[in-house]
């Protein structure tokens, strides 16, 4: 008993330590009018991801007070018509307030230190005005800062040092002085810009044409580290970078480290054309399988074209030297090496949802007469056996119009050119538009879906239904996730048994169904 009482006052003198203040409907807009700068997190109690955001939240909380910026949080469960009034369709939803008027999503991770540097760079302006007592404060303020060193009547190079601090506030702090001392002691000449950073060789200089773009990809290059390493926090950024990414798998940190020294001067040959990093084949070994590569055969190496979705695995027989791995990016580089393709076997016949796989997707699904409504599944997933005889009775309704195909793909086992962010992905390639695919968002239900595709197809056929399915709110359905091709984690799973068997939480996280997967492995990004 006395334990008992013992862990319920230790519950009771966390809740009341906290630094996140837990708002409702009658003290919200108060506090936000009274705060410059708020951070608010709607969530629910039983969410698996809201369990997992709470430490971070509540020690980046702890860290930003200091700065007086404010962490607050609101359970929908309670407060409903809050939630519903702010547009919240998924758990957690974190959101940027600036008074009541000025309201922008949060873009960044959810771990403790990439919330603090988020909002530390939301409270700053675009530019901060530096002199020499603040200039070498300002370079370790975050692990990537830029510095612009210009002349006070300098106004383009002014101008165009803060349109590039404009676009890429949210990524890094920017700073500039017009001291031309401060300039001479960094062994730079007015303008310049100069990319402090914590890793790799510590600051860059800008020696391009002093342009936005120029600029704008000075930033993006020198702030990715040499090789660097992919996980939940840093996959989106790599595939943001708009450049091909080479991944180093190894099981162990050791093993790591041991072959990213050996391929340091493959990747310094290559840096601005292809990002090279780690990634841990224990927990991320099956996304080597997205790769084609033999997923427990480590170490191995393969290079993903992100634009195009393509994949170049390294014979995984050979050792990962520099000379070799070396000939094989070069070759990569020169555009000598055919990419990998996975596919399943072409079937000998379709009946009900046409399937499509690899080879055959550019017949089907890029056939320039047709309307395809294309699902992109996995095998393993709870929401797409729930779709499946829907789907199968959508199929049925258009067999009679042969200018619409409803067609599936199992995203795991074929290469596809489109990059899914979750299970079930559903895109209509409308006929005469192939290169702009509409996104489907509504309900899983036949009626939306056949509504849909008269409002979008090039067709606009329309077919009667029999009868009327009765409508739910899925909004929480949707799943939007960081990885490509397919990523379970434990706290959905217990998310779903807990609360919701049909509905998935939209995040922007790597997120799947947690229908069969051990727990405690995270083998997806």
């Amino acid at each position: 008993m006395r334990t008992s009482l013992a862990l319920l006052f230790g519950a009771v003198a966390s809740a009341l330590a906290s630094d996140v203040l837990s708002l409702h409907k009658d003290d919200f807009d108060e506090f936000i009018q009274e705060n410059n700068l708020v951070l608010a997190e709607f969530f629910a109690p039983w969410c698996g991801h809201c369990k997992a955001l709470a430490p971070e939240y509540e020690e980046a909380a702890t860290a930003l007070k200091e700065k007086n910026i404010a962490l607050a949080k609101v359970d929908c469960t309670e407060e409903s018509e809050l939630c519903s009034n702010y547009g919240v369709e998924g758990y957690p939803t974190l959101k940027i307030f600036r008074g009541p008027d000025n309201i922008t999503p949060y873009g960044g991770p959810r771990k403790a230190q990439a919330i603090i540097s988020y909002m530390t760079k939301q409270s700053l302006p675009a530019v901060s005005v530096l002199d020499k007592d603040s200039l070498e404060e300002f370079k370790t303020a975050d692990k990537v800062v830029l510095v612009g060193y210009f002349a006070a009547d300098d106004k383009a190079s002014n101008e165009t040092y803060q349109a590039v601090a404009d676009k890429l506030r949210d990524s890094f702090l920017f700073g500039a002085t017009s001291d031309e001392s401060l300039a001479k002691a960094e062994g730079v000449k007015q303008p310049a810009i100069v990319l402090y950073k914590s890793f790799d060789e510590g600051k860059n200089t800008f020696e391009g044409k002093f342009d936005q773009e120029p600029i704008e990809k000075f930033a993006s290059t020198s702030a990715t580290p040499l090789i660097g390493e992919v996980g939940p926090e840093t996959y989106q950024g790599y595939m943001a970078a708009g450049i091909p990414l080479a991944y180093i798998f190894a099981e162990t940190p050791e093993e790591r480290d041991e072959i990213a020294k050996e391929l340091r001067s493959v990747a310094e040959k290559h840096k601005g054309a292809v990002n090279f990093a780690t990634i841990d084949a224990k927990s991320f070994g099956q996304h080597g399988g997205n790769l084609n590569l033999e997923v427990g055969k480590w170490p191995a190496f393969a290079i993903q074209e992100t634009a195009k979705n393509q994949k170049f695995p390294f014979d995984q027989s050979k050792k990962l030297t520099s000379k070799d791995v070396g000939s094989f990016v070069d070759d990569f580089v020169a555009g000598k090496i055919e990419p990998s393709i996975k596919s399943e076997p072409i079937p000998e016949k379709q009946e009900g949802v046409t399937v499509v796989v690899a080879h055959t997707y550019k017949d089907i699904v890029l056939d320039d007469d047709k309307d395809v409504l294309l699902e992109f599944y996995a095998p393993w997933c709870g929401h797409c056996k729930a779709l499946a005889p829907k789907y199968d009775e959508l199929a049925e309704l258009y067999a009679p119009h042969s200018n619409v195909v409803i067609a599936k793909v199992d995203a795991t086992a074929n290469d596809v050119p489109d990059e899914i962010q979750g299970f079930p992905t559903i895109k209509l390639y409308p006929a005469g538009k192939k290169d702009e695919p509409v996104d489907y968002t509504g309900s899983r239900t036949v009626e939306d879906l056949a509504n849909f595709i008269k409002e979008h197809g090039s067709h606009k056929i329309e077919v009667k239904i029999g009868k009327e399915e009765p409508k739910r709110d899925e909004a929480d359905e949707s799943v939007v996730s960081a990885a490509p091709a397919a990523t379970e984690t434990a706290e959905e799973g217990e998310g779903i048994a807990d609360k919701v068997k049909d509905a998935a939480e939209k995040v922007r996280e790597a997120v799947m169904d947690g229908d069969d997967e051990d727990p405690d492995v995270h083998d997806e990004l």
